[in-house]
């Protein structure tokens, strides 16, 4: 593993990332927000920073995030489940198992993720 690659969540009171069991459990229920991030990348790390503070201020949002990186099967997964092209940093809205609404990179932040989630 390369010494610059950072290791484990972004930082200590970070959530862990969800497992594939744990996405499967989460996309079955009414509505879920996923956030598809990078450990590597600086424009994820800005956007993953977006959802955090999204997170903290709507705690009643279902919502879950991957390591592009480290769960690179369940990533692409999801992808070919979804049939949207995998981007990251990516957001993805499920609404009763399907995506709704999808944005990647500048368009991720707390306020579109507030937008989307209480449509």
């Amino acid at each position: 593993m390369s010494p610059d690659r950072p290791v484990g969540p972004p930082s200590p009171d970070a959530p862990v990332p969800l497992d594939a069991a744990a996405f499967e459990q989460a996309v079955a229920s009414p509505r879920f927000l996923l956030f598809k991030h990078s450990l590597v990348c600086p424009i994820s790390a800005a956007a993953f920073s977006e959802y955090r503070r999204f997170v903290a201020a709507h705690p009643d949002v279902p919502t879950g995030w991957i390591d592009v990186i480290g769960q690179r099967p369940l990533a692409r997964g999801i992808s070919e489940r979804t049939g949207i092209r995998h981007e990251s940093p990516q957001a993805m809205w499920f609404v009763n198992g399907k995506v709704t609404w999808t944005a990647s990179h500048a368009g991720i932040n707390a306020t579109s993720l507030a937008r989307v989630t209480s449509a």
